[in-house]
């Protein structure tokens, strides 16, 4: 028998098999790749790509559905379970010289800490193919000027292209989430990254820009930037975080560094 979903796990199990074998399609999996799930829960995706051929690496915090998932999979090929915390695994120490593609239901309260985490380890990654909350796919692929654009836009969007695939109803899960949901498939930026001269104070702005929305740039950056920054960056202090492009943050940050 399988557990039951754990509320404080943010568990909803995937059951729909159209929407199951939509993403597995979608994400394409080979034999030869190297394949890293998280969450994987009760196997809805980790069956259909051990079918495939795949040797399957799952990060599965949940001690009962780690018991389970051996047996689930006895016999369909080579599942590697890590019973462990996606918010704090290593993925660049699992990769060592390999690349991985992942692909995972994120649980929703975890979902915004788990993807910059998964950010800060982007050099090691191909592909993402993840389901999240639709509230949250939203904001990763907000631009400026959209009430969803934030933080979460900006630091995703600097390291990767965002493609929005197809939405989940509620009731493809067991239990139903009170949401919809969003798959979505993040590619690392095959050009040169963005120039945002230091990485940490570029980040620093993002996130003091949009801890106070409200507030003008020359209230919210206070502290990070003076007026003469702004002036270096061709960028008005009295506009507000949601109105600047990633090329604008990237270019205060530039101007921070330099000033």
């Amino acid at each position: 028998m399988m557990p039951a979903p754990r509320k404080r796990f943010g568990q909803h199990f995937l059951h729909d098999r159209t929407v199951i074998e939509r993403i597995v399609a979608t994400f394409d999996p080979k034999p030869d790749q190297f394949i890293v799930e998280i969450g994987p829960g009760r196997g809805a995706l980790t069956l259909p790509l051990l079918d495939r051929g795949c040797a399957v690496h799952a990060i599965e915090l949940d001690r009962d559905l780690a018991a389970q998932l051996p047996v689930l999979a006895a016999g369909r090929g080579e599942l590697i379970l890590h019973q462990a915390d996606a918010l704090t695994f290593d993925l660049v120490a699992l990769a060592g010289n390999r690349r991985v593609r992942l692909i995972g239901n994120l649980p929703y309260n975890i979902s915004t800490p788990l993807l910059f985490h998964l950010l800060a380890q982007i050099d090691v990654i191909d592909d993402m193919t993840l389901m999240l909350q639709k509230e949250v796919a939203d904001r990763m692929a907000a631009v400026s000027g959209n009430k969803t654009y934030g933080r979460l836009s900006v630091m995703v969007q600097w390291r990767c292209d965002v493609e929005r695939l197809f939405d989940v109803t509620p009731d493809s899960f067991t239990p139903p989430p009170q949401v919809h949901s969003s798959v979505l498939r993040l590619r690392p930026r095959q050009a040169a990254p963005l120039m945002v001269g230091d990485a940490a104070r570029f980040q620093e702005i993002v996130r003091a820009a949009f801890s106070q929305r409200r507030k003008t740039l020359r209230n919210s950056l206070r502290l990070l930037l003076d007026e003469a920054a702004f002036a270096r960056a061709g960028i008005e202090s009295r506009r507000r975080a949601e109105e600047l492009t990633l090329e604008e943050f990237a270019t205060l940050a530039r101007s921070a560094v330099t000033g």
